[in-house]
């Protein structure tokens, strides 16, 4: 019927990632391109996570999907293909990061219509010009006091932060069990708050 003839050339232009991996093993360039198209956002911003760069972290999307196609006749499905797609990328990302010869300043919320704000209990509300203020004083801060933790807890904080990826794919990208990375994302809100509240930013009430 009509109906099904719509679903199925839905399904037929939108294959699940494990069809197009199969076909990419078999040889097919094409199905591999689509793979790329569609993880292609989540595997920069993973990059960007790690580098704060845009330049280094598109060269590093471009090495991960470079290795991924190299040993992709070694996936065996036993995770989901973007999961093992994002942990090659932050192999390759934490590889870059260690290369540079200084650091470039991580950055902390995304720009354009996905910002997103490290510290999501800070509430919005109607706000006045002083109240705008003091806004723009605490995300400088916020983003100065997030370069400031340490590595592990900024690492986990930003990757959850961006809203991009499940907590079962941090923890694959970082090498963590869950529970570890819900810790270190808790305990860096926490010091963030703890500093902010330090400096008069946020209400300690």
């Amino acid at each position: 019927m009509p109906s099904n003839t719509r679903v199925n050339a839905v399904e037929a232009a939108e294959p699940e990632d494990g069809v197009l991996v199969r076909l990419a093993q078999a040889g097919d360039a094409r199905a591999f391109g689509d793979l790329v198209d569609r993880h292609r956002r989540s595997v920069f911003r993973a990059a960007l996570a790690a580098v704060g760069s845009a330049a280094e972290a598109e060269d590093v999307a471009q090495e991960a999907f470079v290795t991924a196609f190299q040993k992709l006749a070694t996936f065996r499905g036993e995770a989901a293909f973007k999961t093992w797609l994002l942990a090659i990328t932050w192999r390759k990302a934490i590889d870059r990061r260690k290369s540079l010869v200084r650091w470039m300043q991580r950055v902390a919320v995304a720009r354009g219509d996905d910002d997103v704000n490290p510290v999501d209990d800070v509430p919005e509300t109607r706000r006045s010009h002083e109240q705008v203020l003091i806004g723009a004083e605490l995300q400088r801060e916020l983003r100065r006091l997030v370069q400031t933790l340490p590595r592990k807890l900024r690492d986990a904080l930003l990757l959850a932060g961006s809203g991009e990826y499940s907590y079962e794919e941090i923890a694959s990208m970082l090498g963590i069990p869950i529970g570890t990375l819900k810790w270190r994302v808790s305990e860096a809100r926490r010091v963030l708050r703890v500093k902010l509240e330090a400096k008069g930013l946020v209400d300690v009430r």
